[in-house]
């Protein structure tokens, strides 16, 4: 049924990670050669620490300037957002587009027992729609 699609449906399993002690130069390589525009920071034991993104190393790009200081230094611990909102896998996917839409985040990482399972983003949502969308398509013929 349409209205039982949930976000562990749709989220994905297999993630680009960071960890803390990694360099931002590192993140933006990674972020680059995987097409990506953030993703979880997780420690040794997948736990979810905090979240980086595309905004975070701009930010480090431009306070290095300013203040002159070598990016190189600056690692993932430094500039990560911690505290990260996450949301429930077994939420309903309708429940996850208002998350989104309340809390303006491009995507969110799902934890199980402290460790990171997966990650729904915006564009997965879309994906879950069309899926809706066909089902509900399907039923209107017969």
């Amino acid at each position: 049924m349409v209205e039982n699609i949930r976000v562990c449906d749709f989220m994905s399993t297999s993630l680009t990670t960071f960890k803390p002690e990694q360099t931002v130069p590192e993140v933006i390589e990674i972020l680059i050669r995987n097409k990506i525009s953030g993703g979880p920071v997780v420690n040794d034991k997948n736990e979810l620490v905090g979240i980086i993104s595309e905004g975070d190393c701009i930010k480090q790009l431009s306070d290095s300037q300013y203040y002159n200081m070598p990016i190189e230094n600056i690692k993932v611990v430094d500039c990560m957002i911690e505290n990260v909102e996450t949301i429930d896998g077994n939420m309903t996917i309708f429940d996850a587009a208002k998350q989104f839409l309340t809390a303006k985040r491009r995507r969110f990482p799902i934890v199980e027992d402290k460790k990171l399972v997966g990650l729904i983003s915006q564009k997965d949502i879309l994906k879950a729609s069309l899926k809706m969308q066909s089902q509900t398509w399907d039923r209107n013929r017969q």
